[in-house]
C-alpha cells in the first residue's frame, strides 16, 4: 500500500474543508477501506481520520427519535441500552456483522457506506491482472454480466436493510451544507456509484423515529456463520392488530447493488398471514431482488433464500407480536 497523510480535524466542519475531491477518503474504523487500499481497488493520497469527532460517536434518545451517530462502533451498538430499549433491531443486526474484532473498530457510517463487492473485484492486483479487470476497476466490461453496460457488484451492509424497516433517516454534513434525508435516498442501483453523495459529503448521524407497535428482526444467511458477508438478508418490522397484519416492512441486503425496501407490500395489510398473503409476499420479494453471479453462490440460491427467510421472519415476528 502506498504511503498515506493522515489528517485529524477536530470537528466535522475542519474534516469536510480537508477533503479533496478524487484524492482524500474519510477514515473511521477501516475495516471496509484499508484492506480495499492494500488491494488497490480503491486509492487515495490522503486519509481523514474522523475518530476523534466527538459529535459521531454520540448514541441519545430523544423524545420521538433516537439519534446515533455515524461515528458509534457496532460493539457499542450491540452494547447501548438506549439501542436496545429503542431500536432492538440494530443491536440484533449489528452482532451479526463480521466478529468480535471486526465490530469493535467497524463503524455504523463504515457499515452503511462500505463498497459494493464482487467475486471479480474483491481481489488482488494479481489476481486481477491475470483475470483481467473488471468495470468497476480499471477495465471497462463487467465479468458477472459481459453484455451489460453497468456494473452488478453487490451491497452487502447488515445494518441498512434494519436501518430501513425502520424508517430511519440521516443526516449529511457537505460543502455545501447540511441536510436530512431518507436513508433510502442515499442509495442507487449502480454497482460502481451505488451511494448518492457528492464530492466531500459526511455521514454525521442517523435518526430512527419511535417504534411503538412495531415488532422487528433480522437474519441472514452466509457461507460462514461467522465473519462472511451476507449471501442475502433480510429486515422485516411488522404491526399486529388481533389476527391480521397491520403494517409490514421488508428490507433486503446481499442481493442487489443497493439495499431496498421491497414495495407493493401495502396490499397486505389488514389481511390474515395465510397461504395467499405468503405467496404474495414470496412474489413481490423475488421480483425486488436481482442476485447476479457475484459470489461463490448461484444467484437463483440467493433469490430462493431471500423468500424464505423473508417468510420465517414474518411467522416469527407475527407471532411474537401476539
Amino acid at each position: 500500500m502506498q504511503a498515506l497523510a493522515i489528517h485529524k480535524p477536530e470537528t466535522v466542519a475542519q474534516a469536510i474543508a480537508l477533503h479533496r475531491a478524487g484524492e482524500s477518503r474519510y477514515l473511521a474504523g477501516g475495516t471496509d477501506l484499508v484492506p480495499n487500499l492494500r488491494r488497490n481497488i480503491q486509492k487515495a493520497q490522503s486519509l481523514i481520520d474522523i475518530t476523534g469527532l466527538a459529535e459521531l460517536r454520540e448514541i441519545r434518545a430523544e423524545s420521538q427519535s433516537l439519534r446515533i451517530g455515524a461515528g458509534v462502533t457496532l460493539e457499542a451498538l450491540c452494547g447501548s441500552d438506549a439501542v436496545r430499549a429503542h431500536a432492538p433491531l440494530l443491536a440484533e443486526a449489528a452482532a451479526l456483522v463480521a466478529g468480535p474484532t471486526h465490530r469493535v473498530s467497524a463503524t455504523v457510517g463504515g457499515n452503511l457506506m462500505q463498497d459494493t463487492r464482487c467475486y471479480f473485484y474483491n481481489q488482488g492486483d494479481w489476481w486481477r491482472t491475470a483475470n483481467e479487470f473488471c468495470m468497476k476497476c480499471e477495465g471497462d466490461t463487467c465479468r458477472v454480466a459481459p453484455k451489460s453496460d453497468r456494473c452488478y457488484a453487490c451491497y452487502s451492509g447488515d445494518l441498512a436493510p434494519a436501518l430501513l424497516a425502520l424508517g430511519a433517516e440521516v443526516d449529511i454534513a457537505g460543502p455545501t451544507g447540511n441536510r436530512r434525508e431518507p436513508l433510502a435516498a442515499l442509495f442507487a442501483d449502480d454497482g460502481m456509484r451505488h451511494l448518492k453523495l457528492a464530492p466531500g459529503d459526511l455521514l454525521v448521524s442517523v435518526d430512527v423515529p419511535a417504534q411503538a407497535g412495531w415488532t422487528a428482526g433480522y437474519e441472514k444467511v452466509r457461507i460462514r456463520g461467522a465473519v462472511d458477508f451476507p449471501l442475502a438478508g433480510i429486515a422485516v418490522a411488522l404491526k399486529r392488530d388481533g389476527d391480521r397484519i397491520a403494517a409490514l416492512r421488508v428490507a433486503c441486503t446481499g442481493v442487489n447493488s443497493y439495499p431496498g425496501l421491497v414495495p407493493g407490500l401495502d396490499a397486505l395489510a389488514g389481511q390474515k398471514p395465510d397461504d395467499a398473503v405468503f405467496a404474495a409476499l414470496d412474489k413481490a420479494v423475488r421480483k425486488e431482488i436481482q442476485p447476479m453471479a457475484s459470489t461463490l453462490v448461484a444467484a437463483g440460491y440467493r433469490r430462493r433464500v431471500a423468500a424464505g427467510l423473508t417468510r420465517r421472519l414474518v411467522q416469527r415476528l407475527y407471532e411474537a407480536a401476539a
